[in-house]
């Protein structure tokens, strides 16, 4: 009997959410075929079989969180020969009651002592401090997972019926007063609540009327929410833009896009602009950086993070040691990231220890934008539209007329520990790398 336990599914990950079964109990499986999907807080991993065999046991359902090393199921890979003569059903998902594990048994106490509550770490901490096992409660947020107010309730004796549901209006203030009561207990400053307000301003209730659209939110756009308000809480963000005459480059790029078409490879603007700001970051290690408590580090490593839309929302994968790859390896590492998040291949370690990150918002409509921070980054490189402008160009001491195509780079900086005269000489080396078009290709 084999056990197929969580694997690590990233350096910084020590626990995911079994999403959907791919499997039932009894079905035969194949080596590396895919048993289930795991989604941890940086992507969704698909869970393949280590052996061929019979699924004798399903150990956790949907919606649980299992932490690393966690059992997930069993395979019985003595069961092969009995496989082959089996018709495959591993590609239907199973029923939700099919999918269900029997229930384990009870320890001494009459608890699973290997459950695992689903709730957040604040929560968690929350129920040490008021002295109630998380065992005890019924959950009534999302997936059964447990809520502060579950906690509270739980510890003044209050029924553990779920309650009744917030209203529409109500329903942001529960997580954004959350990070409130941590930011308090750190000894910070109480940022505004979305959807409730500030101090003696409140937000209007919203009212429903014919025609509204209410949507909710995925657990991705979920996530991406509360990065987005923790890093503009965190992090004093400046903005610095520089027009830069891509000229030198386009001809550049004109000259080798077909070579590199050729070999696989698509050499986009984007490539240039992540070798230039790759090069630029060696020159400025301040920007490859992480803020700590009363400190920052200068990181090794540059890994580049690089913006990708996808059918799911937009997310960041990057290319690892980025700095030590040609305009050509950057290129190619761009079009495998892009393909595989696009395809939801991408893997938890592809989103990892990100340290700079390049926004590539699309190619139209789009002047120039700050973007905000990925957190623990301090700055971020945002691409404008590319357009033919009207530029003055300077040659032996005369200036003529020209027209050029021309784009616009926002920098966004973190302010703790990057200054402006710094920013601007960071944003001035890029911008000049790709003004001269300085690529070896």
């Amino acid at each position: 009997m084999v056990e197929v336990r969580m694997p690590q599914l990233g350096e910084s990950v020590v626990e995911g959410t079994v999403s959907r079964w791919l499997v039932r109990e009894g079905d035969f499986v194949k080596r590396e075929q895919p048993l289930l999907e795991v989604a941890t807080d940086k992507a969704d991993t698909e869970i393949p079989a280590p052996v061929a065999g019979r699924v004798s046991q399903i150990a956790v359902a949907e919606g649980t969180v299992v932490a690393k090393e966690g059992l997930l199921c069993r395979i019985d890979e003595t069961a092969q020969g009995e496989a082959q003569a089996t018709a495959q059903r591993a590609s239907a998902p199973p029923a939700p009651s099919e999918a269900r594990p029997a229930a384990p048994a009870p320890g001494s106490n009459g608890h699973d002592e290997s459950a695992r509550p689903l709730t957040s770490p604040s929560t968690k901490k929350l129920a040490r401090e008021s002295g109630v096992d998380l065992r005890d409660v019924h959950g009534t947020g999302d997936h059964g997972r447990i809520t502060r107010d579950d906690v509270m309730r739980a510890a003044h004796g209050a029924s553990a019926e779920p309650a009744p549901q917030p209203s529409a209006a109500a329903q942001p203030a529960s997580a954004a007063a959350e990070l409130s009561q941590l930011i308090q207990a750190s000894g910070g400053f109480v940022p505004p609540v979305p959807g409730v307000g500030y101090g003696a301003y409140k937000v209007p209730p919203y009212s429903p009327k014919p025609g509204d659209k209410v949507v909710p939110f995925s657990r991705r756009r979920r996530i991406t929410a509360d990065h987005m308000v923790y890093s503009k809480v965190t992090s004093p963000h400046v903005v610095t833009v520089a027009e830069v005459d891509l000229h030198e480059t386009s001809k550049l790029r004109d000259l080798h896009k077909d070579e590199f078409k050729r070999a696989g490879v698509s050499l986009t603007f984007l490539s240039f602009i992540c070798a230039a700001a790759v090069r630029a970051l060696r020159e400025h290690p301040e920007f490859n950086a992480r803020v700590l408590e009363n400190s920052y580090v200068v990181l090794r490593d540059v890994n580049l993070g690089v913006a990708v839309d996808t059918p799911g929302g937009l997310i960041v994968p990057s290319i690892k040691h980025a700095d030590e790859l040609s305009l050509r390896g950057i290129a190619r590492s761009i079009d495998e990231l892009a393909g595989r998040a696009k395809s939801g291949k991408i893997t938890a370690d592809d989103l990892a220890n990100t340290t700079f990150t390049v926004s590539n918002p699309g190619l139209k409509g789009n002047l120039f934008g700050g973007a905000i921070i990925s957190q623990p980054n301090v700055g971020i490189l945002r691409m404008g539209e590319i357009k033919k402008r009207v530029v003055v160009v300077t040659k032996d001491k005369e200036d003529s007329i020209a027209i050029h195509p021309v784009m616009f780079l926002a920098l966004s900086y973190d302010h703790r520990i990057i200054d402006g005269v710094l920013a601007n000489s960071f944003l001035w080396r890029v911008t000049d790398i790709l003004t001269r078009g300085e690529f070896e290709v």
